[in-house]
């Protein structure tokens, strides 16, 4: 199954969480949540905003950003253009 973002959505693969610092091994429950990702598929953009993100790009976003998606057991975000913060060169 393929999904499509609309108007200016785009859908990231979030960076794995950090499993381990320093030879501490952290649990599921105390892991950051990461805040870098990678694009899959972005929409169109709109008339008024135009697309300037695209596939593979590697972002920063913000901590509380997007909605969580799960598509055959992997976790996805989607989140409006403007929710990207940063593109990571």
């Amino acid at each position: 199954m393929n999904i499509k973002p609309l108007a200016d959505r785009v859908l990231v693969l979030p960076a794995p969480a950090e499993e381990k610092i320093g030879g501490i091994i952290i649990p599921d429950t105390a892991k950051e949540k990461p805040l870098r990702g990678k694009i899959i598929a972005t929409g169109k953009g709109t008339k008024d905003e135009e697309m300037i993100l695209k596939e593979g790009d590697e972002v920063l976003y913000g901590k509380y950003s997007g909605t969580e998606l799960e598509l055959e057991g992997t976790k996805y975000l989607m989140m409006r253009q403007s929710d990207v913060l940063a593109v990571i060169e």
